[in-house]
């Protein structure tokens, strides 16, 4: 997501935090994922946010409306990308990898009675992967180990396409490819979020006119030498994380 919002915004400062200490959030409680929201929201606008991207699926599920109606700030959200898997597929079978509290939620049902268009559509819930990119494991035998037994059943069922229902599954997409076959297309949200972050940005006249590239700052809740090593292998440059112990 991070990458594909600072390739279609690249004047923007960025401010990013990385709730290391306290995710998974796909195993978490409601009121807790909720009350953690809040917490970052209330931190990044005093840090001078003007818009927000709840860049977790998990996340936009339980709280986004709470969010909205509680900050006076443009939020924008993440969806499972249902609607152009539907488009995409060819045998009529989708296959959605996403946390346990998203396969479970109402908004992803939701999301399904409303796009997809009469094709069948299996939910898997995937605890353990998120644990894995945040670790830097984005390929080898642990991370293999991890989704065969998710990919299996759904190749076994006819899925020709999988939605990656959680920010941090796309940078497992070539262990993905690599086990399911290049035949298998892999769909995530990341493009079509940033580009309605610029939309949004755009109808509220906060876009930045910039010539000049904008900053990143990264923060996180975690031990930033850790989150900043990930980082950096994750986006492909140096980055430095810092502690903010919200």
């Amino acid at each position: 997501m991070l990458r594909e919002l600072r390739a279609l915004l690249p004047a923007e400062d960025l401010l990013y935090f990385a709730d290391s200490a306290h995710c998974p959030y796909g195993e978490r409680s409601p009121d807790y994922i909720l009350d953690r929201c809040t917490s970052i929201m209330d931190e990044l606008l005093a840090r001078g946010a003007k818009a927000v991207v709840v860049a977790c699926n998990t996340a936009t599920s339980v709280a986004l409306a709470d969010l909205r109606a509680r900050y006076g700030v443009p939020i924008v959200g993440m969806v499972p990308a249902v609607k152009p898997a539907a488009a995409a597929t060819r045998s009529g079978r989708i296959g959605v990898l996403a946390t346990p509290r998203t396969v479970t939620g109402e908004a992803l049902a939701a999301l399904i009675r409303e796009h997809a268009r009469g094709a069948e559509v299996y939910a898997v819930p995937a605890p353990g992967l998120v644990d894995l990119v945040e670790a830097g494991h984005l390929a080898g035998p642990p991370v293999e180990a991890a989704l065969r037994p998710l990919l299996a059943p759904l190749l076994a069922k006819g899925v020709d396409t999988i939605v990656l229902g959680c920010t941090h599954y796309p940078f497992l997409r070539g262990a993905i490819c690599g086990l399911a076959g290049s035949d298998l297309a892999v769909i995530d949200s990341g493009e079509a979020v940033a580009r309605r972050t610029k939309d949004v940005l755009d109808a509220h006249a906060l876009r930045a006119r910039s010539s000049g590239p904008g900053a990143l700052a990264m923060f996180t809740s975690g031990g930033p030498e850790h989150v900043s090593g990930v980082a950096s292998h994750l986006l492909g440059e140096r980055v430095v994380a810092l502690h903010l112990p919200v």
